[in-house]
This record gives C-alpha cells, sequence and structure tokens, in this order.
C-alpha cells in the first residue's frame, strides 16, 4: 500500500519523494498506528494524512482551529482533482445542509471541521453514521493546557473518537510543541509515545536576524522598498501599532494591507483576500492573522514588537518560506516592547497561566539578547540539545564593523545621573541633544552639564541608543506608568573606566532575491489564471514551482511533469498556458 502511496504522491502533488518524516508518518497511519507527528511549519504535515485519505475506505476527518486554512487547504485539493470540503461558521444555512448531504452520500475524501463543532450533539450524531477510518489533529498543541495556544474546544476531540465502532487512527500534527506539551498531547489522545515522529525544528531555508536599538519605521521602509516585488508579513503586538505601520508604508508609497480584530470583519476578509491573491505586497497585522494561511511564497516575516513567547515566534515567523526557498524572519526590539507583552500578559482571565507566561517573555527576551546562533537557540528551546549552529542566521554571519562607544555610554550614563534617575528615555534624549521642550525647561534639565552635549544626534538616535544601552545591561528600566531608566551596576563599571562599550554598525537590508525575467512573466499569467479561477495565486502554483520551471524550461508535456510540484491534473489545466510562456519568452530574449 505504500508503493501505492509514493505514485499518489506524485500523481496528485507532483512530488517524487516523501520528505523527511512523511513516510514514516504515512506507513504508521496505513498500519493503523495513531501517531504524533512534529514537524517544522512548511514541512508538510498535510500530506501526512492527504495521502492515507485518497487510500483508506470513507472520510478522513481533518479537525483544525483554523478557518482559512480550511478554505486554502480546501481549494489546493479541489484544483489537485481531490473531494474534500469543509464546515465551519462561514457557510450559510444552505451550504451547511448541502455539505451534510453530500457526506452523508460519501462524496468527500477528506472534511475539514471546526473543533467546536464537536460540541454539537445533533453533529456528532449525523458523522456516527460515516465510515472514519482516519481523523487529523492539526494544530494538535491546543489541546494542552501547557501549549502557547490552548483552546478547550479541543478537549471535545475525545468524544468524537468514542462515537464509533470501529476506532479510527488519530494523527496529531503540531509544528510547536515542546517536550511537556508533547507529552500531553499523547496522553490526552491515547497516543503510545513510541509513535511520535519528529524530524527536527530547524527551518534551514529561513534567515534568523534581531535589530536592537535602530530605528524600526526606517528600517521597515528599506526592507520592503528592497524587496518590493517579494511577498511578506509584518506583525505587530498591538492594534495601534499595526495602523501606524500600515500607514507609514502607504506614505511611502507601498501596496500594504492591515488586519486587526478592531477591523469590521467584512474589511478583514478584504484586506486578506487582497494578500493572498498577490493583490498587497505586504500584510501589517496582529498575531489575530496568519493562523493557517496557506500561502507559500512568503518571502519574509518581520515582527516589529516582541512576541509574547517562542512558540508563537516560531509558528509566525514560520510563515515564510513554506516553499522551502530562501526567507527571512526579523525581529525589531525594543525594551518597551517587554512591558507591552507584559501588560498584555498581565490581562489573562486564567491567572495561574501568568507565572509560565512571564518564563515565556523572558525567554523571547534572551532570544533577543543572545550572541549565539538563533536557530540553535530556537530548536534548543524545543528539545533538540543537540541542535548545531545554523551558518545562516545574522549571528553566525555577522561581520559588521565594530566601533567603540564608550565616550557617548559615559555621556548617557552622567546624564542619567545628574537627571537624578528618576527620568525616562525620552526625556533623557531631550537633555542631551539640548531641546527647548518646555518640559525639560520647567524641571531646571537645561542648566545641568549635560544638556545638549549630543547636539550632534537627533532625538530619535540617541533614543534608540539608549535601547542598545539598556539591552547592553548598562541602563536598568524601573516598571511603573512612567517608566524611568537608571544606572546598572555594569553601567557604572563604564562610567569609572573600568569597561570598555564595543557596538556593531546598523544591520543593513538586503534584498532577499535576485529578479529573474522569466520567473517574472511566469508570475503574471499564474496571477491571470488565479483570477479566472477565483484561487489566490499559490493555489496554481508555488513560487518553488516557478522556479523549477525557469530552470527547466520544459517545452512538452512530459518535461511539464519532471516540474517541482506538477502532478497530472496541474498538467492538463495549466500546462499549456505555461509552456508557451517559456517558449515566447526564449524566441523573444
Amino acid at each position: 500500500m505504500f508503493e501505492e502511496a509514493q505514485h499518489l504522491l506524485e500523481k496528485y502533488f507532483g512530488y517524487d519523494e516523501f520528505r523527511v518524516g512523511q513516510g514514516q508518518i504515512v506507513s504508521n497511519v496505513l498500519e493503523r498506528k495513531s501517531s504524533l507527528c512534529v514537524m517544522p511549519t512548511g514541512g508538510g504535515k498535510s500530506i501526512c494524512y492527504q495521502i492515507p485519505a485518497l487510500l483508506l475506505e470513507g472520510t478522513t476527518i481533518v479537525i483544525s482551529p483554523l478557518i482559512s486554512l480550511m478554505q486554502d487547504q480546501v481549494d489546493t485539493l479541489l484544483e489537485a482533482g481531490i473531494s474534500a470540503a469543509f464546515i465551519n461558521s462561514t457557510l450559510s444555512a444552505s451550504e451547511l445542509r448541502e455539505t451534510m448531504e453530500n457526506l452523508q452520500e460519501g462524496r468527500y475524501q477528506l472534511l475539514y471541521i471546526a473543533p467546536e463543532r464537536l460540541e454539537s450533539p445533533q453533529f456528532l450524531a449525523e458523522l456516527q453514521t460515516l465510515q472514519v477510518p482516519l481523523i487529523a489533529v492539526d494544530e494538535a498543541h491546543c489541546i494542552s493546557q501547557w501549549g502557547h495556544d490552548f483552546r478547550p474546544s479541543y478537549r471535545a476531540i475525545n468524544r468524537l473518537m468514542s462515537i464509533f465502532e470501529e476506532k479510527p487512527v488519530v494523527l496529531a500534527l503540531t509544528a510547536t510543541a515542546t517536550p511537556e506539551v508533547r507529552e500531553d498531547i499523547c496522553r490526552i489522545l491515547q497516543i503510545p509515545d513510541a509513535n511520535t515522529v519528529i524530524t527536527g525544528f530547524a527551518r534551514n531555508n529561513l534567515s534568523f536576524s534581531v535589530v536592537l536599538g535602530q530605528d524600526k519605521d526606517r528600517y521597515v521602509k528599506d526592507f520592503v522598498k528592497k524587496n518590493v516585488k517579494e511577498v511578506g508579513i509584518i506583525y505587530a503586538a498591538t492594534r495601534k501599532a499595526v495602523d501606524h505601520v500600515y500607514d507609514v508604508l502607504m506614505k511611502a508609497g507601498i501596496t500594504v494591507a492591515k488586519y486587526h480584530a478592531g477591523l469590521p470583519e467584512a474589511f478583514r476578509q478584504q484586506e486578506q483576500t487582497r494578500f493572498l491573491k498577490d493583490e498587497a505586497e505586504v500584510m501589517v497585522a496582529t498575531n489575530a492573522f496568519g493562523m493557517g494561511i496557506d500561502k507559500s511564497n512568503v518571502r519574509y516575516v518581520i515582527h516589529y514588537q516582541l512576541p509574547k513567547n517562542m512558540e508563537s515566534y516560531y509558528q509566525e515567523a514560520g510563515r515564510a518560506g513554506r516553499d522551502g526557498l530562501p526567507s527571512e524572519c526579523v525581529v525589531l526590539y525594543a525594551s518597551q516592547d517587554v512591558q507591552t507583552q507584559r501588560f498584555l500578559i498581565d490581562q489573562a482571565q486564567d491567572r495561574e497561566r501568568i507565572p509560565g507566561e512571564l518564563a515565556k517573555l523572558q525567554g523571547m527576551a534572551d532570544y533577543c539578547h543572545t550572541e549565539h546562533c538563533l536557530q540553535q537557540y530556537i530548536v534548543k528551546y524545543f528539545g533538540e540539545e543537540d541542535a548545531e549552529v545554523c551558518g545562516e542566521c545574522a549571528n553566525c554571519k555577522d561581520d559588521r564593523e565594530i566601533f567603540d562607544v564608550t565616550e557617548d555610554v559615559q555621556k548617557v550614563l552622567s546624564c542619567v545621573i545628574r537627571m537624578g534617575q528618576k527620568f525616562g528615555k525620552t526625556m533623557t534624549a531631550q537633555v542631551l541633544i539640548g531641546s527647548q521642550n518646555q518640559k525639560v525647561i520647567s524641571f531646571g534639565l537645561n542648566r545641568l552639564s549635560t544638556y545638549g552635549i549630543m547636539k550632534n544626534m537627533t532625538v530619535k538616535e540617541v533614543s534608540n541608543f539608549i535601547e542598545f544601552m539598556i539591552a547592553e545591561d548598562l541602563l536598568s528600566v524601573k516598571q511603573g506608568n512612567m517608566p524611568t531608566i537608571f544606572v546598572s551596576e555594569k553601567g557604572k563599571d563604564v562610567l569609572l573606566g573600568k569597561v570598555k562599550v564595543q557596538r556593531k554598525g546598523v544591520i543593513v537590508t538586503r534584498q532577499i532575491a535576485e529578479t529573474d525575467p522569466l520567473f517574472e512573466e511566469l508570475r503574471k499569467i499564474r496571477k491571470q489564471l488565479a483570477d479566472e479561477a477565483n484561487v489566490p495565486p499559490f493555489v496554481i502554483f508555488s513560487d518553488k514551482s516557478l522556479q523549477d520551471m525557469c530552470a527547466k524550461r520544459p517545452k512538452t508535456a512530459d518535461e511539464f511533469l519532471d516540474v517541482n510540484g506538477v502532478g497530472a491534473n496541474k498538467l492538463e489545466k495549466y500546462g499549456a498556458a505555461f509552456i508557451q510562456v517559456i517558449v515566447d519568452f526564449e524566441v523573444n530574449v
């Protein structure tokens, strides 16, 4: 049966062989072994249940909390010639009725449902009449109270498992699960520990970097402009920050969309559709966006503010490069971001979870300050103690010039002490540049000997320099309604001349990929065909498939079938159009 699985992989998805871990999971399912699959975002978890669903008699049920993912995956399956449907809150009463009728008639090989549906006795009664060989539990970390995204509705999955005469195989899938969470998943879903398949958490096509103490708006504008033809997501922790970054990019002439819970639902849906259809190059959003977005051609993910924990960060950053092509993941760090996340954590209704969430936040802050390999830090967090350095992250490849900034540091430290160590970052910066701000004057700070000693810099530049000093533990922050800065023990040693301070030059943004004229032509025909089919372009072909077309230049149907991601159905529907573009391009070159 496994040989048949390999044949179906090539026929429907255009891949010659399974990726690491996929084959083992597929074999487990076909041998009726319930299993846990831990595979990084973009690793191909969906193949692990989609291929068995084609071989097993009956309808495979996929439980997912992600409405957008259901739509994307069903669109992709239908394009590949596989019968599938979803049931969630977006369906009208008539659509739901039609779907249920088709389901009872056995017309679907896969059915995607939201976990909340399992709380309906009527819905369970209808499912009970079906032949269900496999239940796939996507985002399985949601079932664990120790997971970063615990969903009580996931506990109803046990109810589903018990309603069938012949117990279905259970396949739990997740990208972000610590050892504690993995143990919880197996216990709750009755999966033997021995049936856990972990392919490794490293994403070799992603390059991670952290930018500390630089002007965030300037960095974002520069980065997006240099990669204007690439698709990206910029995450922010608050709605206010999303609106701000959106305005900054709009004024810079960037085609941008935005998404957060404070916007009308119709507007959010419109913006999400624009992004999925490549009509907006950049999506600026809170973490309310992106869960389950199956868009494969996201080339970069920037976190404008610090994420609340490593699980959230890796899941969000992992939306870059799902097609396996090189992509960038950047965190822009500022110390006040920690306070923003502390505030958000403190709003949690479950007070018992707060200490654990604060500990996870500290782990995220530590990631931003480590000078060691960033990818290695991430995978160690998820339990891979023997993780190797990646050689690709900003820390591994950092060759920036190093400057001695001891004198400037001493100027700031001296000013903070003369101000009584009872003011914040902005006021300190204003004193240092010699601002005529009314508050500076009213407090008499213009009479200090340090007033104006850094007048060759702007308030923003000095504020960023102070951020750098906080990150280096030369200054500490006293929290409160109005946070204030004071000199740390390490800072005192610098002030006394015992320690020198060095700072690396600013991180320069770069272009992610070289422009290929044929790739741009293929991208145009993909967009045209996607608009005609009313699906996102990546559903037609991924960027990886387009790149493979550029490399192989197929001129016949057989040659086109050899392109990565091209199956028989896609060849029949789109082969002629893409081959014609390639032929015309070569004639005109």
